[in-house]
């Protein structure tokens, strides 16, 4: 027969014997509390209006916190992005609306996240470009995939993709929507609304060209 465990000692901390409160219906109805948590909210409400019909509500970007904690009203307000914020990707153009993009496939090599793939193919025969430089047939970055790490953009040599849209993917409601072709790409402007790059970059031919030609070979 097995041995009890034995009893603990009792403990000499001070307790405080609590005196159980009847409950009653009101109370157990929480119709009290409700009405004091609408009538916290409708106060709430109806100042907030106020303030925002007569232009006295505090600017939650611009302002501190000793006028008092207001919410940003997104989408009508946001708050100002740093100039290196890493927003939605971009693909920059040429002077004749082609793309920058040699699908040197650098970018999608360099992608943590394996988001970006790309489709290259050679220009047609009888373009200048044919032979040493190929263009992206397709171009996809997964935006639900990427982690806006901006490797993609440092690798790029030919400064074809830029995270300097100063915008974040918006909130779709399917996943092909955050599939991002190379048309939609192309199509999205930089912060100064350019669909260029500020960096320029020579041509073959051009006299800063600083690589090689067919015809200039040395």
């Amino acid at each position: 027969m097995g041995t009890a465990f034995p009893k603990k000692p009792v403990s000499n901390a001070k307790t405080v014997v609590v005196e159980h409160v009847a409950h009653s219906p009101t109370m157990q109805s929480y119709i009290p509390a409700i009405a004091e948590g609408l009538a916290v909210s409708m106060q709430h409400f109806f100042k907030n209006t106020k303030e925002m019909i007569r232009n006295e509500r505090p600017d939650p970007i611009l302002e501190g916190l000793e006028a008092g904690i207001s919410c940003v009203m997104y989408p009508e307000q946001k708050r100002p992005y740093p100039e290196r914020f890493r927003g939605v990707h971009r693909l920059t153009q040429r002077d004749d609306g082609a793309p920058r993009c040699v699908a040197c496939l650098c970018c999608s090599t360099a992608c943590p996240a394996q988001c970006i793939y790309i489709e290259s193919g050679e220009y047609p025969e009888g373009d200048k470009r044919r032979g040493y430089e190929r263009y992206p047939v397709r171009f996809v970055i997964d935006e639900l995939r990427c982690i806006f790490c901006g490797y993609c953009v440092e690798a790029c040599p030919c400064d074809a993709i830029r995270m300097d849209t100063g915008a974040h993917a918006a909130p779709y409601d399917s996943r092909e929507q955050f599939i991002y072709d190379k048309d939609l790409l192309l199509s999205l402007p930089a912060r100064d609304g350019s669909l260029k790059t500020i960096n320029p970059r020579h041509e073959p031919g051009d006299p800063g060209h600083p690589g090689l030609t067919r015809e200039h070979g040395h």
